[in-house]
Protein backbone atom coordinates (compact mmCIF):
# COMPACT_ATOMS: atom_id res chain seq x y z
CA UNK A 1 0.00 0.00 0.00
CA UNK A 2 0.64 3.51 -1.02
CA UNK A 3 2.08 5.62 2.49
CA UNK A 4 -0.51 7.99 1.51
CA UNK A 5 -3.13 9.39 3.90
CA UNK A 6 -5.77 9.99 1.06
CA UNK A 7 -5.51 5.88 1.23
CA UNK A 8 -6.50 6.10 4.66
CA UNK A 9 -9.13 9.03 4.35
CA UNK A 10 -11.09 6.39 1.81
CA UNK A 11 -11.52 3.82 4.01
CA UNK A 12 -11.76 5.11 7.56
CA UNK A 13 -14.08 7.79 9.37
CA UNK A 14 -12.37 11.09 9.35
CA UNK A 15 -12.00 11.40 12.83
CA UNK A 16 -9.89 8.58 12.22
CA UNK A 17 -7.81 8.79 10.72
CA UNK A 18 -4.27 10.90 11.83
CA UNK A 19 -4.63 7.97 14.76
CA UNK A 20 -5.19 4.49 12.17
CA UNK A 21 -2.21 6.28 10.04
CA UNK A 22 0.08 6.94 12.60
CA UNK A 23 -0.70 3.27 13.81
CA UNK A 24 0.95 2.24 10.24
CA UNK A 25 3.95 4.83 10.49
CA UNK A 26 4.90 3.68 13.68
CA UNK A 27 4.65 0.28 12.99
CA UNK A 28 5.56 0.07 9.78
CA UNK A 29 3.64 -3.23 8.39
CA UNK A 30 2.65 -3.96 5.21
CA UNK A 31 -0.94 -3.34 5.04
CA UNK A 32 -3.30 -4.28 2.31
CA UNK A 33 -6.85 -4.06 1.37
CA UNK A 34 -8.00 -7.14 -0.03
CA UNK A 35 -11.00 -8.17 -2.43
CA UNK A 36 -14.04 -10.07 0.32
CA UNK A 37 -13.41 -12.97 1.81
CA UNK A 38 -16.13 -14.64 3.57
CA UNK A 39 -14.25 -16.44 6.12
CA UNK A 40 -12.15 -13.49 8.18
CA UNK A 41 -12.65 -9.83 7.37
CA UNK A 42 -8.78 -9.06 7.95
CA UNK A 43 -5.48 -10.67 9.49
CA UNK A 44 -2.17 -10.52 10.75
CA UNK A 45 0.87 -12.25 10.11
CA UNK A 46 4.91 -12.19 10.15
CA UNK A 47 7.22 -13.34 8.15
CA UNK A 48 11.11 -13.32 8.48
CA UNK A 49 11.24 -12.21 4.93
CA UNK A 50 8.61 -9.97 4.42
CA UNK A 51 8.15 -9.07 8.07
CA UNK A 52 4.26 -7.31 9.69
CA UNK A 53 1.61 -7.65 7.35
CA UNK A 54 -2.06 -6.35 8.10
CA UNK A 55 -5.13 -7.04 5.33
CA UNK A 56 -8.60 -5.73 5.75
CA UNK A 57 -11.61 -6.42 3.27
CA UNK A 58 -12.23 -3.31 1.15
CA UNK A 59 -15.53 -3.93 0.86
CA UNK A 60 -16.51 -3.02 4.57
CA UNK A 61 -18.00 -0.18 5.85
CA UNK A 62 -15.91 2.48 7.49
CA UNK A 63 -16.80 1.44 11.21
CA UNK A 64 -16.45 -1.87 10.39
CA UNK A 65 -13.36 -1.54 8.65
CA UNK A 66 -11.37 0.39 11.17
CA UNK A 67 -12.42 -1.84 14.08
CA UNK A 68 -11.00 -4.58 12.28
CA UNK A 69 -7.88 -2.75 11.38
CA UNK A 70 -7.13 -2.12 15.32
CA UNK A 71 -8.27 -5.60 15.84
CA UNK A 72 -5.16 -7.12 13.39
CA UNK A 73 -2.93 -3.79 14.97
CA UNK A 74 -3.42 -5.82 18.58
CA UNK A 75 -1.95 -8.55 16.95
CA UNK A 76 0.97 -6.99 15.97
CA UNK A 77 2.12 -5.47 19.07
CA UNK A 78 0.78 -8.53 20.91
CA UNK A 79 3.11 -10.43 18.89
CA UNK A 80 6.13 -8.04 19.21
CA UNK A 81 5.83 -8.05 22.71
CA UNK A 82 5.50 -11.46 23.28
CA UNK A 83 6.27 -13.66 20.25
CA UNK A 84 4.11 -16.66 19.81
CA UNK A 85 4.15 -17.63 23.60
CA UNK A 86 0.52 -15.94 24.31
CA UNK A 87 -2.96 -17.36 22.80
CA UNK A 88 -3.72 -15.33 19.74
CA UNK A 89 -7.01 -13.41 21.11
CA UNK A 90 -5.87 -14.78 25.02
CA UNK A 91 -5.65 -12.07 27.66
CA UNK A 92 -3.07 -10.15 26.36
CA UNK A 93 -4.13 -9.54 23.04
CA UNK A 94 -7.44 -8.73 24.40
CA UNK A 95 -5.61 -5.65 26.84
CA UNK A 96 -4.01 -4.57 24.00
CA UNK A 97 -7.02 -4.32 21.59
CA UNK A 98 -8.47 -2.24 24.10
CA UNK A 99 -5.75 0.20 25.13
CA UNK A 100 -4.85 0.77 21.42
CA UNK A 101 -8.78 1.58 20.56
CA UNK A 102 -9.39 4.11 23.31
CA UNK A 103 -7.70 7.21 21.74
CA UNK A 104 -10.43 6.84 18.98
CA UNK A 105 -13.85 5.78 21.05
CA UNK A 106 -15.45 8.22 21.43
CA UNK A 107 -18.61 10.04 19.75
CA UNK A 108 -16.21 11.85 17.06
CA UNK A 109 -15.36 9.08 15.46
CA UNK A 110 -18.21 6.73 16.03
CA UNK A 111 -22.26 7.22 15.84
CA UNK A 112 -23.75 6.00 19.34
CA UNK A 113 -25.82 3.37 17.97
CA UNK A 114 -22.40 1.72 17.44
CA UNK A 115 -20.13 3.11 20.37
CA UNK A 116 -22.56 1.65 22.96
CA UNK A 117 -22.10 -2.08 22.06
CA UNK A 118 -18.91 -1.65 20.96
CA UNK A 119 -17.78 -0.09 24.54
CA UNK A 120 -19.42 -3.32 25.44
CA UNK A 121 -17.60 -5.88 23.32
CA UNK A 122 -14.40 -4.34 24.11
CA UNK A 123 -14.70 -5.29 27.54
CA UNK A 124 -13.98 -8.73 26.73
CA UNK A 125 -13.72 -8.82 22.80
CA UNK A 126 -13.95 -12.23 20.85
CA UNK A 127 -12.36 -13.37 17.77
CA UNK A 128 -14.64 -11.62 15.50
CA UNK A 129 -17.19 -8.89 15.85
CA UNK A 130 -19.36 -10.80 14.11
CA UNK A 131 -19.83 -13.11 17.28
CA UNK A 132 -21.01 -10.31 19.11
CA UNK A 133 -24.67 -9.61 17.70
CA UNK A 134 -25.54 -5.84 19.39
CA UNK A 135 -22.05 -4.40 17.45
CA UNK A 136 -22.55 -6.52 14.01
CA UNK A 137 -26.25 -5.64 13.83
CA UNK A 138 -25.16 -1.67 15.15
CA UNK A 139 -22.66 -2.25 12.19
CA UNK A 140 -24.69 -3.99 9.55
CA UNK A 141 -27.09 -0.74 9.49
CA UNK A 142 -24.35 1.51 7.81
CA UNK A 143 -23.74 -1.18 4.87
CA UNK A 144 -24.37 -0.21 1.64
CA UNK A 145 -27.02 -1.93 0.06
CA UNK A 146 -26.81 -4.82 -1.64
CA UNK A 147 -28.77 -7.36 -4.72
CA UNK A 148 -29.07 -9.46 -1.68
CA UNK A 149 -31.43 -7.59 0.76
CA UNK A 150 -33.77 -10.51 0.21
CA UNK A 151 -31.19 -12.00 3.25
CA UNK A 152 -32.26 -12.58 6.70
CA UNK A 153 -30.63 -13.05 10.20
CA UNK A 154 -30.03 -17.01 10.78
CA UNK A 155 -31.82 -16.22 14.31
CA UNK A 156 -34.91 -15.64 11.81
CA UNK A 157 -35.13 -19.23 10.45
CA UNK A 158 -36.84 -21.77 12.04
CA UNK A 159 -34.81 -24.85 13.81
CA UNK A 160 -35.02 -27.79 10.71
CA UNK A 161 -35.41 -25.46 7.75
CA UNK A 162 -33.41 -25.12 4.92
CA UNK A 163 -31.22 -22.16 3.86
CA UNK A 164 -28.35 -20.87 1.43
CA UNK A 165 -25.20 -19.17 3.03
CA UNK A 166 -22.40 -18.45 0.49
CA UNK A 167 -23.91 -20.71 -2.24
CA UNK A 168 -24.13 -23.88 0.05
CA UNK A 169 -27.23 -25.57 1.32
CA UNK A 170 -27.79 -26.35 5.37
CA UNK A 171 -30.41 -27.50 7.46
CA UNK A 172 -30.53 -25.07 10.82
CA UNK A 173 -29.78 -27.14 13.72
CA UNK A 174 -29.46 -26.24 17.79
CA UNK A 175 -27.70 -22.69 19.04
CA UNK A 176 -24.57 -22.95 20.71
CA UNK A 177 -23.62 -19.99 22.15
CA UNK A 178 -23.61 -17.56 19.39
CA UNK A 179 -23.69 -19.79 16.74
CA UNK A 180 -25.92 -22.50 15.23
CA UNK A 181 -24.73 -26.07 14.59
CA UNK A 182 -26.08 -26.71 11.14
CA UNK A 183 -26.00 -29.58 8.54
CA UNK A 184 -25.26 -29.38 4.80
CA UNK A 185 -27.41 -31.04 3.00
CA UNK A 186 -25.25 -32.13 -0.16
CA UNK A 187 -22.35 -34.25 2.35
CA UNK A 188 -24.24 -34.68 5.95
CA UNK A 189 -21.23 -32.44 7.77
CA UNK A 190 -22.06 -30.56 10.25
CA UNK A 191 -20.55 -26.67 10.84
CA UNK A 192 -21.02 -23.83 12.89
CA UNK A 193 -22.69 -20.74 12.03
CA UNK A 194 -22.67 -17.34 13.32
CA UNK A 195 -26.39 -16.83 14.40
CA UNK A 196 -26.39 -13.30 12.86
CA UNK A 197 -25.48 -14.57 9.73
CA UNK A 198 -27.20 -13.50 6.65
CA UNK A 199 -28.41 -16.35 4.61
CA UNK A 200 -31.32 -16.74 2.07
CA UNK A 201 -34.44 -19.56 2.50
CA UNK A 202 -34.92 -21.99 0.31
Amino acid sequence: MKNDIATFQQFFPAKAVPYCFQLWKKYQFNFKITRPRNSKLGDYSFRRETGHQITVNGNLNAYAFTITYIHEVAHLVTFTHYKRRKEPHGKEWKMMFKKIFLPILNLEVFPESILLPLTQYLENPSASTQGCIPLSNALRTFDEPTHAESRIPLTEVEEGKDFVINGRSFIKGELRRTRFLCTEKATGKRYVVAANALVELL
